[in-house]
């Protein structure tokens, strides 16, 4: 067993991943959470539910993981003032998922530092709540004033630069509050939440294939690890395992969003440091990839293609050539840029030192997927919790130790490469014919999860049906959630130029978190 508190019995969740869940008292959470965080585990989602319906009254959920799996607490909290110890100081990643937890559904923290509004921006009453079954959504309206108290620095010689939350560019809305002395951070506040969509209110009123296609819509840039993880979920409630071709076509179009997403970052971190060769060459390569899934696969960025029960295209013999060529051709362009790169003295200057985040505060924070494997963090889903088909590939995770924008771009080249390996692997073994395997109605009052390795990180759906099998409660969880508050300490002492530059080595999602 992953976890051993008196009051928690686990049981195990599905087979395919190692999964547990188990429900215990609010009493018992910050316990638990420091024995996970004491043995070198971490936090990895936080949610509510409304289960009043079923005589439960409202539920916190949090899933945790350690060298052992996930594990999904369920903790029921009083219906009347539904509340639980704060975790945020024992796992600082915690503390937006708290806030937005009493946004949308009016469970409180207790003890908690921040209880500032997260998402409120002026849209609903302070005391209504979306994720609440007997929310009325007209009634809640309001154009009441928004005024958040971004925190103050003070002292001689400081002031603030206000970023956003509209920019320049083609991109969602965040706001950067830069509080500097000369141009060196002395802090940054981000404020994120802007253009809350709805998304988790939204699943409740669709089906289970309806919802595939909201799943990977989450955060566009990495459908393939959202649709896969809601597919995952959807799956382990119903007990159905997708035929094996399907599930080595799911690993070839995850591998495949993460080639193209590294090329376009590889190339707008040459722009960002003047090299706008290196912006060219890179994007030209990514858009030869994007064209090929839209050949191969009838998306650019692979949209829809799978589906609960499995896949909803395939791959013809001429397909792997395609793919088998585009390997080696991407393997030697992509080595001939990382040898520019290195060699190019003055990207080195602009990339090493810059955004650097210890390993050690990388661990205390939460910083996951590529950006924490940069800084020592030993975690990917692929290696220590390897879903079909990952368990039968040797994949070689990428890690460094520096933290700053050099170790990310290295990151990002070991596994770019790592990825075209994979590949190359994957469709030597597509075998059979089956794409899909039907779900049946999904049972009553279920529970599931999916846990994919994403580009960005760690990509978690949890899937909640209810007494009819009918979705209750879906949640999509981000790591840009982890991520975008590590940015803020990864800025501190650089100087306000080098922001877009140490912004894009992460390149966090806006939407993932803005559900």
């Amino acid at each position: 067993m992953p976890i051993k508190h008196p009051d928690l019995k686990l049981r195990r969740l599905t087979d395919t991943v190692p999964a547990w869940q188990g429900e215990t008292v609010p009493a018992a959470l910050p316990e638990i959470c420091m024995q996970v965080r004491d043995g070198g585990g971490r936090l990895v989602a936080l949610w509510g539910s409304d289960q009043r319906q079923q005589a439960r009254g409202y539920v916190l959920h949090v899933t945790l993981m350690n060298e052992s799996g996930l594990v999904c607490l369920h903790v029921p909290l009083p219906e009347a003032h539904p509340h639980y110890p704060d975790i945020s100081e024992i796992f600082p990643a915690a503390a937006r998922m708290q806030r937005a937890a009493y946004d949308l559904l009016g469970i409180h923290a207790q003890g908690a530092r921040d209880h500032r509004k997260w998402l409120h921006h002026g849209v609903w009453h302070g005391g209504s709540f979306p994720l609440r079954k007997d929310f009325d959504a007209a009634a809640s309206l309001t154009r009441e004033a928004d005024d958040y108290p971004f925190v103050q620095v003070e002292g001689q010689g400081v002031h603030e630069i206000p970023v956003g939350p509209v920019h320049a560019g083609i991109i969602e809305p965040g706001h950067f509050r830069f509080s500097i002395i000369g141009e060196r951070v002395l802090r940054l506040e981000e404020r994120l939440g802007y253009t809350h969509k709805g998304t988790e209110k939204r699943f409740e009123s669709m089906t289970l294939q309806q919802g595939a296609k909201l799943a990977g819509r989450v955060s566009g840039d990495n459908t393939v690890a959202y649709a896969w993880a809601y597919a995952m979920a959807a799956e382990s409630i119903a007990g159905v395992t997708p035929p094996g071709r399907a599930l080595w076509l799911r690993a070839l179009l995850l591998e495949r969003e993460r080639v193209a997403n590294h090329l376009g970052d590889l190339g707008y971190l040459g722009n960002d440091v003047a090299l706008s060769f290196g912006f060219a060459q890179f994007w030209i390569l990514k858009e030869q990839v994007l064209r090929h899934n839209a050949a191969l696969f009838g998306h650019r960025y692979l949209m829809d293609k799978i589906v609960p029960g499995g896949v909803a295209c395939d791959l013809t013999q001429d397909g792997r050539q395609v793919i088998a060529e585009e390997c080696a051709m991407l393997e030697r362009e992509v080595r001939l840029l990382r040898s520019i790169y290195d060699e190019h003295a003055g990207v080195q200057d602009r990339f090493i030192g810059a955004g650097r985040v210890e390993p050690k505060l990388a661990a205390q924070l939460g910083l996951c997927g590529m950006a924490g494997r940069a800084s020592a963090q030993a975690w990917d889903a692929r290696v220590q919790f390897a879903a079909a088909p990952y368990d039968r590939l040797d994949v070689k995770m990428a890690t460094y130790r520096n933290g700053d924008v050099a170790a990310r771009v290295i990151v990002r080249f070991d596994e770019l490469l790592e990825s075209l390996r994979l590949q190359r692997e994957i469709i030597g073994r597509l075998l059979g014919d089956d794409l899909v395997r039907p779900l049946p109605t999904l049972p009553g009052n279920g529970f599931g999860i999916g846990l994919v390795e994403g580009w960005r990180g760690e990509v978690l759906v949890a899937m909640h049906t209810d007494a009819e099998g009918k979705l209750a409660r879906v949640h999509p969880h981000d790591p840009s959630w982890q991520n975008w508050p590590v940015l803020e300490h990864a800025i501190l002492n650089d100087i306000v130029p080098d922001f877009p530059l140490i912004n894009k080595s992460f390149n966090l999602s806006y939407s993932g978190q803005d559900l």
